[in-house]
């Protein structure tokens, strides 16, 4: 079976040409629409469906950076164990626990200037890590791409969370 870089026919590596995987993706969608299977059959509808699927699957897997370097890594017999390693640096961790006080700390003020603040270091952080992991996997290290990965979970997860006080000071 190939593999979802394979599908659009993009080099198997972190950076994408977004317009060409947007191209390839309306191709193969094309390809098995269900309005070219009308008068086929049953099976032949079933295969058209599972394709599509699978197209949509891949698209949404290379389109998002993280999804993208998961599935790298994975392609590269690495698997990232986010339920069972949770091991990070030192200083990253640090770093998050700075930034919980600082987000209950406005959540307790209703500090917005301090959520953005906090808000704007995580998107540096963000795209730092992104750049990190992606150059980890340009060297083919994909242990320390995988650690890059759970790194960016914690992020995406604290940026969640301090969506969630923007919503509430809204409220």
């Amino acid at each position: 079976m190939q593999n979802h870089f394979d599908l659009f026919h993009l080099p198997q590596q972190f950076a994408v040409d977004m317009a060409a995987l947007d191209a390839a993706y309306r191709e193969v969608q094309a390809q098995v629409h269900p309005d070219r299977f009308v008068n086929a059959t049953d099976a032949e509808k079933r295969v058209a469906m599972q394709w599509a699927t699978r197209a949509n699957e891949a698209y949404q897997t290379l389109k998002n950076p993280q999804k993208r370097a998961t599935y790298l890594c994975e392609l590269n017999g690495t698997d990232l164990k986010v339920e069972s390693n949770t091991a990070m640096p030192m200083d990253f961790l640090m770093q998050q626990m700075e930034w919980r006080e600082e987000l209950e700390e406005a959540r307790a003020n209703k500090d917005g200037d301090l959520l953005d603040k906090l808000d704007g270091q995580l998107r540096a952080a963000r795209k730092q890590q992104l750049h990190d992991v992606e150059q980890h996997l340009n060297e083919r290290d994909f242990h320390a791409a995988a650690t890059g990965v759970r790194a960016l979970m914690f992020l995406e997860k604290f940026g969640e969370e301090v969506r969630f006080a923007y919503d509430a000071l809204e409220a």
